[in-house]
């Protein structure tokens, strides 16, 4: 696979809550930086956040663009989660390195955590 297609079947394993088949994409040392909120390293610690947002509710990762560099992918989405029939849109810059067996060695997510912070907001009743 190329570097783009490995981190499209990523992103489709980790949406269908695949997240075994995920890590095997990636490096043992996986280094999981979701920007505003941490770091994780390693499948599990990876894979234990990816459980919390997949409990948010339904997730789906729409992709505008994505160019790739060398071993390098960068995309521009639209992360979306459905709560209860209302729907949170997040804006999300999305960085991944592979390393030379083509495994995923970074995943680095850019939003701003404000904005999902207030869509969350409104869909708690006040």
């Amino acid at each position: 696979m190329t570097p783009s297609e490995t981190v499209d079947e990523f992103i489709r394993r980790v949406l269908a809550d695949d997240l075994d088949g995920a890590c095997a994409l990636t490096s043992e040392d996986i280094e999981y930086d979701n920007v505003p909120v941490g770091k994780s390293v390693g499948h599990q610690a990876m894979k234990d956040f990816l459980a919390v947002m997949a409990g948010i509710g339904e997730v789906t990762f729409e992709v505008h663009r994505q160019v790739s560099a060398g071993r390098t992918v960068m995309n521009e989405r639209t992360d979306r989660f459905r709560v209860g029939g209302r729907q949170i849109d997040l804006p999300v810059a999305g960085v991944f390195e592979l390393d030379g067996d083509g495994k995923i060695c970074l995943w680095r997510d850019y939003f701003d955590y404000a904005t999902f912070e207030r869509q969350l907001a409104d869909l708690t009743p006040g």
